[in-house]
């Protein structure tokens, strides 16, 4: 057995999850990733997780699943309750990034709100604008974001170049703009305990 963790997580938290490893020294974490583009196809996502949790079965111990619910209805947690793996806490990564208790206070502040992470505003284009079809179907626009009003940067980096792609992108969409800098959030905890659980931890 290998004497590491698996992390299995989505696409859309590679680059955050390894920049936590990375500066936190840690090394007996294995990263495994689902594809990103999946946030547009949720129900692909329980059947996924579950195909990389029966790969890893008597390789890895103990296996974490570094997703929310992102849109699944509930059949990610339904499903990770059958097989005996944690994943990370919230609804989705918005969640988990600012906080239970800071994200409903921004969701009853405004309902209405859209929300980026530093990998959705640099991949904004690619994800939302061609992964929704509305670079080929303009009028899709307004079907989507019609309802929104605002759009809030959760960031978990200061960078500037960033917080530009995320201005942008409401300019695009002709929101409000707001930047939120929350750090990694939720994900430390669980990489924390990934770190620290692993067969070969000491």
């Amino acid at each position: 057995m290998d004497d590491r963790s698996l992390v299995i997580a989505c696409g859309a938290l590679a680059w955050e999850i390894m920049a936590l490893i990375r500066a936190n020294g840690w090394d007996r974490i294995e990263v495994q990733c689902l594809p990103a583009d999946w946030h547009n196809k949720p129900q692909l996502i329980p059947d996924g997780v579950r195909r990389k949790i029966h790969e890893a079965r008597g390789r890895y111990d103990p296996i974490f699943v570094a997703y929310g619910d992102c849109g699944t209805g509930g059949m990610l947690d339904a499903m990770l309750e059958e097989e005996g793996v944690e994943r990370i806490g919230g609804a989705h990564c918005y969640q988990f990034f600012a906080g239970e208790e800071e994200f409903l206070a921004l969701h009853d502040a405004e309902p209405g709100t859209f929300y980026l992470t530093d990998y959705l505003a640099k991949h904004f284009e690619t994800l939302i604008l061609k992964g929704m079809g509305i670079d080929k179907h303009p009028e899709l626009e307004s079907m989507y974001f019609g309802n929104y009003k605002k759009l809030v940067y959760l960031a978990q980096t200061e960078d500037e170049a960033i917080t530009d792609l995320a201005r942008a992108a409401a300019d695009r969409l002709g929101l409000e703009f707001e930047f939120r800098f929350t750090g990694y959030g939720g994900l430390e905890p669980i990489l924390s305990k990934a770190q620290t659980t692993g067969a070969g931890a000491h």
